[in-house]
């Protein structure tokens, strides 16, 4: 495949993630809510995962798959976000940017538009899965369970938040119940697990490099650029020494056992 045949697929995801985020960008301003941002990433990655698998050349059972996880993850968390989003109040780290860039639109525009070119970028993987016309084998196997454990290991963290958050007598506290007690951000680790789901079902591929990137980049992002970092900074402001506890006490990713309390 030569660099401009790799490059078509990518385009036409950065072109239609673009007029979305787009259009995000204008309801945002109307609503004053930029949490909608990460719904339509959610649904682009979900929408790619749907164009990669239908113009892919590669083994048609391996393309509906890719299809199904695809789809099904994008469509799951898009679901949460979206009742979040239009439950709730601007999420706190994005009404710290609104401050902080004194709602200037043409930021907030840039910030939108960089999330389009994210989704083209993040969603390479499936471009690999598509490629690949290697004979269905126990990797394919694998990828699916892979799936399974990061897709139910990632609802049930998003569920016991939401429990833990909807209770009024917790309004300030930090949540340390089921994979929370483990982990600050388990539904991070779950995330980032089922990208090895895609990594799994590119064995065989010629592009299969590109599904290398999802691990890579998730983990960067949500270990070191808008994950953990904006996320605890929040958790910081709003609940202070009861938040600096946990940190003390609980992994920041990866599920482990937490610290005793200091003497």
């Amino acid at each position: 495949m030569s660099t401009a045949e790799l490059l078509h697929p990518p385009g036409w995801v950065w072109a239609a993630s673009a007029i979305a985020m787009g259009l995000g960008w204008l309801v945002q301003r109307r609503t004053r809510n930029a949490g909608i941002v990460d719904a339509i990433w959610t649904a682009g990655m979900g929408g790619s995962a749907l164009y990669y698998a239908a113009m892919g050349e590669g083994l048609p059972d391996r393309r509906l798959a890719l299809a199904l996880l695809g789809s099904l993850w994008a469509a799951r968390l898009g679901l949460h976000l979206g009742l979040r989003i239009l439950g709730e109040a601007e999420d706190g780290r994005y009404r710290h940017l609104r401050r902080h860039w004194h709602d200037d639109q043409r930021k907030f525009l840039l910030f939108f538009q960089a999330q389009a070119l994210l989704v083209a970028l993040f969603s390479l993987p499936f471009l690999a899965v598509a490629a690949n016309r290697a004979p269905w084998s126990g990797w394919d196997g694998a990828a699916v369970a892979v799936w399974l454990v990061a897709i139910v290991g990632e609802s049930l963290a998003d569920r016991q938040l939401a429990r833990f958050r909807g209770d009024p007598a917790n309004h300030g506290l930090t949540c340390r119940q089921g994979l929370w007690r483990y982990s600050r951000h388990p539904n991070y680790f779950f995330e980032w697990l089922q990208w090895f789901a895609y990594l799994l079902l590119s064995v065989g591929s010629p592009l299969w490099w590109l599904a290398l990137l999802g691990p890579v980049l998730i983990l960067a992002s949500l270990y070191w650029i808008t994950g953990i970092p904006f996320t605890e900074a929040q958790a910081l402001r709003s609940r202070g020494e009861d938040y600096r506890d946990y940190q003390r006490r609980t992994s920041p990713f990866f599920p482990w056992f937490p610290k005793d309390p200091s003497p």
